[in-house]
């Protein structure tokens, strides 16, 4: 891999993800050559991509160039690249477009969809982790709608018209949500010759209640406005599998579909190279210290989702959320700059700024410290938060004005299948 000769110490960060990013930010003006390697040349924010896939936003406005992202930072260098191993004992890392040697390497991977092992659902399920990921479930929805509108078999159509959504949690209840609102204020109007009624919402759970991370009181309040808003919950509920037409449940129960979303949970995207003692089996994921270094390694760290740090308040590690990633990439970029003045470094501490999820128009749970809520007031907290949080003024204005031309006008005006996805056989 080509980059600059330099006397200076090499800071490689893998993945341009919320921890990433926060990291490199906050490394600006540390006397070291900074190189951020990452499979997208973009960041993503992620808790918008269901409104890419339901055609509420269009994916530019979730995405942003990670070159402009950091283009205040010295001696800083992009690689858009896959990385296929680390070797710690050469301090190098192995990627498509060549190797790279490292004198700091940070773990900013994230995560991917967990399938838990079921091939047959990882082949023929939609997941929802990245923008294109989010196109293909905008454009298949856009075209069952369209051959449903040319279908006259009724058993055909109500499969066309049929959406399912494994996991409870926030990426499932918004999705949900989200396909309600289209069924009650916009495809009438798009598909006036089609009986909007043959079109299902089905939420599966395999817990005892929806958004299993936040409080009771959020998960009463979601399931309320999802039912309202015409979603069938199923709790207790597990999925067994999916053939590209019908799913079934661990009761043999069968269900014909073919809109099937899944949104069940999320494994370590680890990087090859590592001796197993370093990962938490069941979520792969990396066991750092209280400073965020891997365990074994002094000059290898791990941050955000890919992290596992044990505490007492957090047994089982931090949520898999933004602010953890943001706030563990702050402190380390500091801790950095200690490490080079000699200083010591500073641990960890989760400040938690609480928990939001929407549901749809003028809808949403919070959890904020001891605060429980949800309706207009949460839903507009909801908005603010994530609207701050977006990368970029462009962004932010897109947006915002997105929004607010969806909420006057009842519509979601990025109904394109600029993309045709064709689903596997």
């Amino acid at each position: 891999m080509h980059l600059p000769k330099t006397d200076k110490k090499r800071i490689v960060i893998i993945g341009g993800g919320f921890g990433g990013i926060s990291l490199a930010k906050k490394l600006r003006g540390l006397d070291a050559q900074i190189v951020l390697v990452d499979k997208h040349n973009y960041h993503t924010f992620q808790p918008l991509l269901y409104q890419v896939s339901t055609s509420g936003l269009e994916p530019d406005s979730i995405a942003y160039p990670i070159r402009k992202v950091l283009k205040n930072l010295d001696n800083f260098h992009f690689r858009w690249a896959t990385v296929k191993e680390i070797d710690p004992v050469k301090q190098e890392i192995h990627t498509d477009i060549g190797q790279l040697t490292y004198d700091y390497l940070v773990l900013a991977t994230g995560t991917k969809t967990n399938f838990f092992g079921n091939t047959d659902i990882e082949k023929y399920a939609m997941p929802m982790k990245s923008v294109p990921q989010a196109l293909n479930i905008r454009s298949l929805m856009l075209q069952n709608f369209e051959d449903a509108d040319n279908c006259d078999d009724l058993e055909e159509r109500k499969a066309l018209l049929n959406f399912s959504i494994v996991g409870g949690g926030p990426t499932g209840v918004e999705l949900a949500g989200a396909f309600a609102e289209l069924k009650r204020n916009v495809f009438p109007k798009d598909y006036k010759h089609l009986n909007i009624d043959e079109m299902q919402i089905h939420l599966f759970e395999g817990s005892d209640r929806i958004l299993p991370p936040m409080s009771e009181h959020a998960s009463k309040k979601a399931t309320r406005f999802l039912q309202e808003l015409g979603v069938k919950i199923h709790l207790n509920t597990m999925v067994s599998t999916y053939d590209g037409e019908r799913l079934t449940l661990k009761d043999n129960t069968t269900i014909r579909t073919k809109n099937f979303i899944w949104a069940a949970g999320v494994t370590g995207a680890i990087v090859e190279g590592f001796e197993n003692s370093v990962l938490k089996d069941r979520l792969n994921r990396y066991k750092v210290n209280k400073y965020n270094q891997v365990e074994g390694y002094e000059s290898i760290f791990a941050i955000g989702d890919i992290a596992y740090m044990q505490t007492d308040e957090f047994p089982d590690g931090h949520p898999q959320v933004a602010q953890p990633a943001i706030q563990q990439g702050e402190l380390l970029a500091q801790n950095l700059k200690r490490s080079f003045k000699g200083e010591t470094m500073r641990p960890f501490v989760y400040y938690d700024k609480g928990s939001l999820a929407t549901i749809g128009r003028n809808k949403a749970v919070a959890d904020i410290k001891k605060l429980r809520f949800g309706g207009f007031f949460a839903w507009f907290v909801w908005m603010f938060v994530h609207l701050m949080a977006l990368v970029g003024f462009r962004n932010k204005v897109v947006v915002f004005f997105n929004w607010a031309y969806n909420y006057i006008n009842y519509d979601k005006a990025a109904r394109l299948i600029v993309r045709p996805f064709t689903p596997k056989t």
